[in-house]
């Protein structure tokens, strides 16, 4: 079995859903190495989160925003924690929402991603900066 891990940090995203294949794959060209295995992809944030869907259509990324807007109010006097901003809490239960790591199949040293499929960093703060991801893949 061979594994393989390599830590990256994604330059600073407005607020919203960004594709950030390219840049895993990039990160870990070892991949390349297994014919049959996994890659987990995990965020080191408590206010950004992961998630896969559609790649080719730009409004699913505009959609996902606003329907989590909507669910999710920002500057809710209920909220306790507010320490680094009023948009803090909204973005940590995002966060929760949706997960801080993907698992992706390898298959013949690649993501056996879909059609159209694609990994999304959520960036739910307006001034987040960058953001960490550990990369590992494993398999044969």
């Amino acid at each position: 079995m061979n594994i393989y891990q390599q830590q990256i940090t994604l330059p600073a995203k407005p607020r919203g859903f960004h594709l950030i294949t390219r840049e895993v794959i990039r990160a870990l060209p070892e991949m390349a190495n297994i014919r049959t295995g996994f890659c987990q992809v995990f965020i080191q944030h408590t206010s950004a989160s992961l998630t896969i869907n559609e790649n080719a259509d730009p409004t699913v990324r505009q959609d996902f925003e606003m329907f989590f807007n909507k669910i999710v109010k920002e500057r809710d006097p209920d909220y306790k924690h507010d320490y680094e901003g009023d948009d803090d809490m909204p973005a940590h239960l995002k966060a929760s929402m949706l997960g801080c790591s993907v698992m992706i199949p390898i298959r013949r040293g690649e993501l056996a991603l879909g059609t159209w499929q694609g990994i999304y960093l959520c960036e739910h703060r307006d001034h987040g900066g960058g953001r960490s991801l550990v990369i590992t893949a494993w398999g044969q």
